[in-house]
Parts: structure tokens; C-alpha cells; sequence
């Protein structure tokens, strides 16, 4: 299993607006695109000192074939519509993939 990591910053008056665009309209549009091999998304926020608030997504993926089929050859290349760009400050122009080698709940 691969975890697709990104980050973006907005600032704090552009927080919501931008948590609001991902929940309703961004992470809906995955979803309806029904890759196959795409088991999900996380959302993290977090204030900073700066006045600036951080956003990572964790998107969860079978394989590297999935995550290929999500964001094409160039895969590591970050997916930010132009809806996200006009609220962000600033982002990660390359995504981080990592193998999820155990998830455990106690």
C-alpha cells in the first residue's frame, strides 16, 4: 500500500474557505472518478505561528500503478486545481510517496 503525501499553506483568513473547497467539491471529484486502487483521503490542519495554517493530505493507494492512475506518468508532479491555487499561499509542487508497512489499532 502507497501513502501519497502533499502540503499546502493558505493564510489564516483563507483556512476555512480552503478546508470547505477540499471537503465539498475537491475530495468529492476523486471519489466520483472511481480509480481503481484509491482506498482514501486524510486531512490534517495545523495552525502556525506565522499566521500561516498548514494542510497535508495522506492519500491512501493499493500500488504505484494507483497512484499513477490518479496523477499520471508524472506522479510525484503535486494535483492542484486552480479553485486551490487561488486561496493558497504556497504549496509542494511534488507529492511524497511512501510504502505503509503496518497499520495498527489498539
Amino acid at each position: 500500500m502507497i501513502a501519497r503525501v502533499w502540503r499546502g499553506w493558505t493564510t489564516a483568513e483563507n483556512a476555512d474557505k480552503y478546508e470547505t473547497l477540499l471537503k465539498q467539491e475537491i475530495f468529492k471529484g476523486i471519489a466520483e472518478k472511481q480509480i481503481s486502487g484509491y482506498l482514501g483521503i486524510q486531512l490534517l490542519r495545523r495552525s502556525l505561528p506565522t499566521s500561516e495554517v498548514e494542510f497535508m493530505t495522506v492519500m491512501r493507494f493499493e500500488s504505484l500503478e494507483a497512484v499513477k492512475a490518479f496523477a499520471g506518468e508524472d506522479f510525484e508532479q503535486a494535483c492542484v486545481p486552480a479553485k486551490a491555487r487561488a486561496v493558497l499561499a504556497r504549496f509542494d509542487d511534488r507529492s511524497a510517496h511512501y510504502e505503509i508497512k503496518a497499520q495498527i489499532a489498539y
